[in-house]
């Protein structure tokens, strides 16, 4: 199974070109997707999921043509978007089990067992009865983790999932896609970056509209190991050391500005030799397009 994304581009009516010219292959597993604010991750998304249409490129599902044969793609695509809302006063199995419906699951046995192990899955199960209404807001991001799994779906896109989850519950979302990525692709937009690293065989960077990257994460981090160099300065210095080397990300920590900098050579100046993390190509990546360089 593969999905084959090829010169895909999208402008907005204000102007803003929120695709230039993507093409991406994916293959079955974890793919994760990062980039700031504004990148386009959503944009590619809600493209893929047949919510909008590209100025122009094409997008395959094996054999299938995604920007054309919408009806296909939707019965075989599970969406969790960032904003995902609810019906208030549905309970939660009864809109399960009309999303069931959609997707074609007409045998209300079948409907009810895949229901009830979606349900234990995203632990929801002694909640099923009550009103999407009166769920928190961790409980919807379940909820929403589970409608989007029904029908055993050939493609998964999840926008931000772990928004309101607190880390037990991130486990078990992410166990759970893991376990769905062995037979299926997984596409994975997030801001924790080591949680690509953990998750995903394979990932894309994006910022402003383009594709800045794209490979294996441990093979990312090789691009910049050795060449990561970490010191905590005055954050009245921040600028001076901006001007001077190439910084790539900014902490405060206990009052000092720890810095950290990507450079071919020893700096010196104080600056100390860190181990390479994915999040030191992630940020090195952007500063190409954008001034961000704080965690």
């Amino acid at each position: 199974m593969k999905l084959t994304i090829n010169s895909l581009s999208k402008t907005y009516p204000n102007g803003v070109k929120a695709l230039q010219n993507i093409s991406l292959e994916i293959n079955k597993g974890m793919f994760g997707l990062l980039g700031p604010n504004g990148a386009g991750k959503s944009s590619l998304m809600r493209t893929l999921a047949t919510l909008q249409e590209a100025d122009s490129g094409s997008v395959m599902l094996d054999d299938i043509d995604v920007l054309k044969d919408k009806e296909y793609v939707r019965r075989n695509l599970g969406y969790l978007p960032q904003d995902f809302g609810v019906y208030p006063k549905i309970k939660a199995e009864q809109m399960l089990d009309h999303i069931a419906q959609l997707k074609g699951i007409s045998n209300p046995k079948e409907r009810k067992e895949v229901i009830a192990y979606l349900l234990e899955k995203v632990n929801l199960q002694s909640h099923k009865h009550k009103n999407l209404g009166t769920y928190s807001g961790g409980m919807k991001q379940r909820f929403g983790i589970a409608q989007a799994l029904i029908g055993s779906p050939k493609l998964i896109i999840v926008d931000e999932p772990t928004a309101g989850l607190d880390p037990a519950e991130r486990n078990r979302f992410y166990n759970l896609l893991s376990q769905i990525g062995e037979n299926t692709i997984v596409i994975l937009s997030t801001h924790i970056v080591e949680d690509v690293r953990t998750l995903c065989s394979d990932f894309a960077i994006i910022c402003l509209g383009e594709l800045l990257y794209k490979g294996n994460p441990d093979e990312a981090i090789g691009l910049v190991d050795g060449k990561v160099y970490n010191k905590s300065i005055d954050k009245e210095e921040v600028l001076l050391y901006k001007e001077k080397y190439n910084l790539i990300s900014t902490q405060l920590k206990s009052g000092a500005l720890n810095v950290r900098i990507v450079s071919d050579t020893d700096p010196g100046n104080g600056f100390i030799s860190s181990p390479a993390i994915l999040e030191d190509v992630y940020f090195h990546t952007i500063s190409q397009k954008t001034d961000v360089v704080t965690l």
